[in-house]
């Protein structure tokens, strides 16, 4: 992860957030009333799909026992089945 400071920031913006959208890679900014994390919308994004399905609850459980399934065993995929 990049850190770099307000001003420095200010000088490359940019440049920057082209390097954080294009490769995911966050930047810290450093300032004297604390620091600040950018990241890209994709990653913002994933964050917040990740806390929405992790807040559900349950849903860990079905995942772990559905890990353990045989996917041999498993019925093929019917677009028309009912949820």
């Amino acid at each position: 992860m990049k850190i770099t400071n307000v001003s420095l920031l200010r000088k490359d913006l940019f440049n920057s957030i082209d390097t954080v959208i294009e490769y995911n890679e966050p930047i810290t900014v450093s300032s004297k009333k604390g620091n600040a994390v950018i990241i890209s919308e994709s990653d913002y994004n994933a964050m917040l799909e990740t806390i929405n399905l992790s807040s559900q609850p349950g849903l860990l459980k079905k995942i772990k026992e559905g890990e353990k399934e045989d996917i041999n065993s498993m019925p093929i995929y019917n677009p028309n089945e009912e949820w």
